[in-house]
């Protein structure tokens, strides 16, 4: 078996993944590729992995390369993780150049004029690696982790229809953190789905498995209380600021707000999720995510997000990967090396989510649209879960957002500027046209080196 890596030469997703791969008895026996274009960082975590591999008696073979066509030679598996140039003066750009013309962007990774210029860089480099699948293993299953996840997995099955392509997010992990407080329950205990977008999604479904009973009730009457005395990116960012150091847990921050330091607690309540607080209260269902994701998709968002958190929420994730030391450890941080062990075993389990072309399972949105499902996986692949009855509110919000998608796809297969024009003005969060072309013009300007292609 072969698992290829490209974007391996990151230590934070290089030396998470082999951690993850190395945990597993299944993929036991498995060489695996690390691909990267910077030979310097490639050669760090090969050394690393075979010194890990070599320590802990590991039946498992290391290889790196800076040749994608290498590294995709015979491979069963490929994880993609990539980046393009300097990921925060980047999106520095994608989130403040739109708001100097006037367009009142949240955030700027994913959706937004911000997540359009994002995937408009960073889908071509894909497309090339998925060039090189579909040539030399085209009978392979692709993981992507790389972001804007929709807009990637949208545009590459659009143009490779019958590739194995799964885009993979960790979001759904935030339901891990805070439900088994609010329902007073292991989480072991509850069964749940959600499903929308990525990074604009909802809990649909939740009951206790040892009685059965229907749990969502209960998240409807106990979550506004939990959440608006829960601490924020805005506390967790004075406490590492204070500290020096990053939380261990989220009680670590608790304690030190409480115990320590009650001058650094902000007072806000519902921190991080005052939209979230508005989708609940609305649309009656629980977002998965907090306001700086779910804003980047809504144009009423600028109006209610907690802005403040939003922002302290960038300067934490930028301070914690400039400290946070990368390691190798025996431990599962993704759901990637679950996913292959099914496909392996013809397990049949239920992945809780994936992102996958639609094909009915939300019925409202359109088949072309890469939707993030639960799905169950076997060797044939993966098989999304439909929701028949998924809430037409919540539904039409989704759909407010699709086109977007859509011409983004084009932008990037075509190199129209026409389209990155029309998507613009179709997006829910962007709200004047007067200034909208010289916006656009400027983006191109500032982003030649990987924006070239547009004309």
């Amino acid at each position: 078996m072969k698992i290829a890596l490209f974007g391996a030469g990151s230590a934070q997703f290089g030396y998470g993944t082999l951690g993850d791969i190395f945990q597993s008895t299944i993929l036991a026996g498995a060489e695996i590729a690390l691909m990267d274009i910077n030979s310097t960082s490639l050669k760090k975590v090969k050394t690393n992995a075979e010194a890990f591999i070599e320590q802990n008696k590991l039946p498992y073979t290391v290889t790196a390369t800076t040749s994608s066509e290498e590294a995709l030679q015979n491979a069963d598996f490929v994880i993609i993780s990539i980046e393009v140039g300097n990921r925060f003066e980047l999106w520095d750009m994608d989130w403040k150049i739109p708001q100097e013309f006037g367009i009142h962007q949240v955030y700027g990774e994913n959706g937004g004029p911000g997540g359009m210029f994002h995937a408009l860089r960073i889908i071509p480099p894909i497309l090339d690696i998925c060039s090189g699948i579909d040539e030399i293993c085209p009978n392979a299953t692709v993981f992507c982790y790389s972001n804007p996840m929709t807009a990637i997995v949208t545009t590459v099955l659009r143009k490779y229809p019958n590739m194995k392509f799964i885009g993979m997010c960790h979001e759904i992990a935030s339901l891990e953190r805070y439900l088994p407080t609010i329902l007073e329950t292991e989480f072991s205990n509850l069964k749940l789905r959600s499903a929308g977008l990525n990074h604009f999604s909802i809990l649909l479904e939740a009951s206790y498995i040892d009685t059965g009973k229907d749990a969502y009730n209960d998240i409807r009457t106990r979550a506004p209380d939990f959440f608006k005395n829960e601490p924020g990116y805005s506390d967790i960012l004075a406490y590492t600021r204070e500290t020096g150091t990053l939380p261990e847990t989220e009680g670590s921050v608790k304690r030190f707000l409480t115990d320590n330091m009650d001058q650094y607690r902000i007072n806000r309540d519902w921190k991080d999720r005052t939209l979230f607080m508005e989708i609940l209260n609305k649309f009656n269902y629980l977002p998965i995510t907090s306001d700086s994701h779910l804003g980047e998709y809504i144009g009423w968002a600028w109006e209610t997000a907690d802005l403040q958190g939003i922002l302290d929420f960038y300067s934490f994730y930028r301070y914690s990967l400039s400290t946070r030391k990368p390691i190798i450890e025996l431990k599962l941080h993704e759901r990637v090396v679950p996913v292959m062990e099914g496909i392996i075993t013809d397990s049949g389990y239920e992945e809780v989510a994936v992102n996958i072309l639609n094909k009915g399972f939300i019925p409202g949105l359109p088949d072309w649209i890469a939707v993030e499902v639960p799905a169950t996986i076997h060797a044939s692949g993966v098989q999304g879960i439909p929701f028949n009855n998924y809430p037409k509110g919540f539904e039409s919000l989704l759909r407010n957002y699709t086109g977007v998608y859509d011409l983004t796809a084009e932008a990037v297969l075509t190199g129209k500027k026409e389209y990155i024009i029309q998507a613009l003005l179709v997006n829910p969060v962007v709200n004047n046209i007067k200034r909208l072309e010289e916006m656009v013009d400027m983006m191109l300007t500032q982003q030649k080196e990987w924006l070239g292609y547009i004309k």
